[in-house]
């Protein structure tokens, strides 16, 4: 599963963030349910994105050493620039003025790179989020990965030479036109690498291959999947999960996220308000294909409002309950306990909620829809308040008792187990 994939130009946004909590979670699932599953983060760290982050660190060192502005027309404009600019001028002073400029740019390139880098590992650390593998896109160059996948490409008949330019016969395999792999003045396009390092994956064994893009990348689905088929991968091997944007609300009032300054809303500025928890659980409120609107109020209040507060609230509930019959020299016990007194309507309720814990699973891995475990606990936590509200745990009956202090035990164990899926924590206390 690979997801998220931020270029290390600057700090991971609320997009980024949804698409971390939704491939972060699909994989705990997937691993729940019996698969093999390793994460990984494809790291950028080439091209022209990368020489524009060099170029526009190196512009604002200048602009700190009294150098007339130059900054580039598309370069990136955020106030993180400007600080690792400053740091460039503490390490180096005014040193860089003096190299050439293509040595002075590769310099702030490779440091702003490692900085942001570690800002974003760190970012995704506190979200819960971690990566089996780093993948590296230089590596396809260095290990002459792509060259491989290039002449593999030309042995099958499937790249030809048209206008100066190297061309994938990617309609053979059903996409609307075929694909420039390398221009007219010899540099590569985005998709050269993309089949590299696609190939990589499938030469390193993996049978199901999963990515999660942004829903901007929709076009881009069908070329790959001409990749997969021109390099003779298994049928159905790969998904595309398309992550759709995210709306942030205070109050009912939209909360400005524009680019255009360079200035977003960070995932980190998220987790700080509303906690990762909170944040976790509602970026997995809607499918991934459907726009959510983020509202931070919401996701802070301590109210049944809240979903995650109210799921989280069940559980410390239960513990509590538990607590107050070990007290009483009761506890959950499946030896002395009679189940068939459980035939009221709220009991079975949550029993056939219970059940429906597996399959809730197996279908969210084979149909690769994580957001139906947060639809799940939501409902069990509510048939469990349904029925805290109107039946009594411990009671006179001390059968019922011990029946029912069995039931809550599972619910609890169960909350449990999915609040662990998505990533979020099951409090005690609260």
């Amino acid at each position: 599963v690979e997801f998220v994939s931020a270029n290390p130009t600057g700090p991971l946004h609320v997009g980024h963030g949804r698409g971390a909590a939704i491939g972060d979670t699909l994989a705990r699932i997937l691993a729940a349910t019996g698969f093999d599953v390793q994460r990984e983060y494809y790291i950028n760290d080439t091209g022209n994105q990368m020489n524009m982050l060099g170029l526009s660190v190196l512009s604002r060192y200048k602009e700190l050493l009294g150098a007339p502005p130059d900054f580039p027309e598309n370069g990136y404009k955020g106030a993180y620039i400007r600080d690792i600019a400053q740091e460039m001028q503490t390490r180096h002073g005014n040193t860089l003025l003096t190299l050439p400029e293509e040595e002075a740019v590769a310099l702030c390139r490779a440091y702003a790179g490692d900085k942001i880098l570690a800002g974003i590992k760190d970012d995704l650390e506190a979200f819960s989020v971690s990566f089996e593998n780093w993948f590296n896109e230089s590596t396809l160059y260095q290990e002459q990965k792509l060259d491989h996948t290039l002449a593999y490409l030309n042995k099958q008949d499937l790249v030809y030479e048209s206008e100066g330019a190297l061309w994938f016969r990617s309609s053979r395999f059903g996409d609307e036109k075929d694909r420039v792999l390398r221009k007219q003045d010899g540099s590569l396009t985005y998709f050269a690498p993309d089949i590299a390092y696609h190939q990589d994956k499938l030469e390193r064994g993996f049978t199901w291959i999963i990515d999660i893009w942004g829903a901007d990348h929709h076009g881009y689905v069908p070329r790959m999947q001409a990749a997969f088929d021109a390099l003779g991968a298994p049928a159905d091997c790969f998904h595309a999960l398309l992550i759709q944007l995210v709306s942030l609300v205070r109050g009912g009032e939209p909360v400005q996220m524009s680019t255009r300054s360079g200035e977003f809303i960070t995932l980190k500025e998220i987790l700080d308000e509303v906690g990762k928890d909170a944040a976790r659980y509602f970026f997995m409120m809607r499918r991934c294909d459907s726009h959510l609107i983020f509202d931070l109020e919401l996701a802070k209040k301590k109210s049944e409002e809240n979903p995650v507060f109210y799921i989280q609230y069940a559980h410390a509930r239960i513990c509590s309950i538990i607590r107050k019959a070990a007290e009483q020299g009761q506890k959950p016990d499946r030896s002395n306990a009679d189940l068939s007194l459980l035939a009221q309507g709220d009991d079975l309720e949550m029993i056939k909620l219970l059940a429906n814990y597996p399959d809730c699973l197996i279908s969210a891995a084979g149909d690769l829809e994580p957001h139906r475990v947060a639809f799940y606990l939501l409902d069990l936590a509510t048939a469990f308040h349904r029925f805290y509200n109107k039946n009594k745990v411990i009671s006179d009956d001390d059968a019922l008792t011990r029946a029912r202090l069995l039931l809550i035990e599972a619910v609890r164990q169960v909350i449990a187990n999915g609040l662990a899926l998505m990533g979020i924590s099951a409090p005690e206390t609260m």
